[in-house]
């Protein structure tokens, strides 16, 4: 499992850590859909990417794709609410989202799935989180993004593009960046990692959700 990771010089000589969530700026999208954007929450981001490739049971997995069955284009792992993450850091990450969106999310977030993006290759194509509780309801998706940047592309849905924002906005995320997707946000717009040519290094992403939605 190749893991050629471009480090940032300060996560070099830090410790894992979490800064104030006080510095978070919000992008309303319309119809009630909003992002909200922290760069560089997480101190010392490389040494915890480190520790995920290496002590994370990523798996490979393959879905139909209309005639044929294909290999899905980055490893995996879920971690149910019962499970402790493979970093301690990451749990502190979830009580410090969950304590900060309390009032307004009205729930803990619970679980937490992690995404290993290799190479440019690997990709995750348009969808919204709208398995189980998403599909109906406004909630909301934190993702901390660790090793190299990747863009993540945010976009309205088929005949939801009225609003302050009407086109395709995109996100590059890495080195500790954090990004919640909230109220309607997975309903009314859809997001994805797009492929990437060049000299792309490797990221994962850790996105936290409460309970019921994927």
């Amino acid at each position: 499992m190749g893991a050629d990771l471009q480090g940032s010089l300060l996560d070099a000589f830090e410790d894992p850590g979490l800064g104030s969530l006080d510095g978070i700026t919000r992008a309303e999208l319309g119809q009630g859909a909003w992002v909200d954007v922290l760069p560089g929450w997480l101190t010392g981001a490389d040494q915890v990417f480190e520790r995920l490739v290496r002590d994370v049971p990523w798996a490979a997995e393959r879905r139909q794709m209309y005639d044929r069955v294909v290999d899905v284009p980055r490893l995996l792992c879920f971690y149910e609410e019962s499970h402790d993450l493979p970093v301690p850091i990451l749990d502190e990450a979830r009580d410090a989202l969950s304590e900060h969106y309390r009032e307004e999310l009205g729930e803990p977030f619970r679980t937490a799935g992690l995404c290993f993006y290799r190479d440019g290759r690997d990709s995750v194509a348009w969808h919204g989180d709208r398995i189980g509780r998403g599909n109906h309801e406004d909630t909301m998706v934190a993702i901390l993004s660790v090793g190299e940047p990747r863009v993540l592309a945010l976009r309205p849905r088929p005949g939801n593009s009225a609003g302050p924002v009407s086109s395709t906005i995109r996100y590059p995320l890495g080195h500790g960046d954090l990004i919640i997707m909230g109220g309607s946000c997975q309903r009314t717009w859809e997001h994805a990692i797009p492929k990437a040519s060049g000299r792309i290094g490797p990221r994962i992403s850790i996105q936290f959700r409460p309970r019921g939605v994927r």
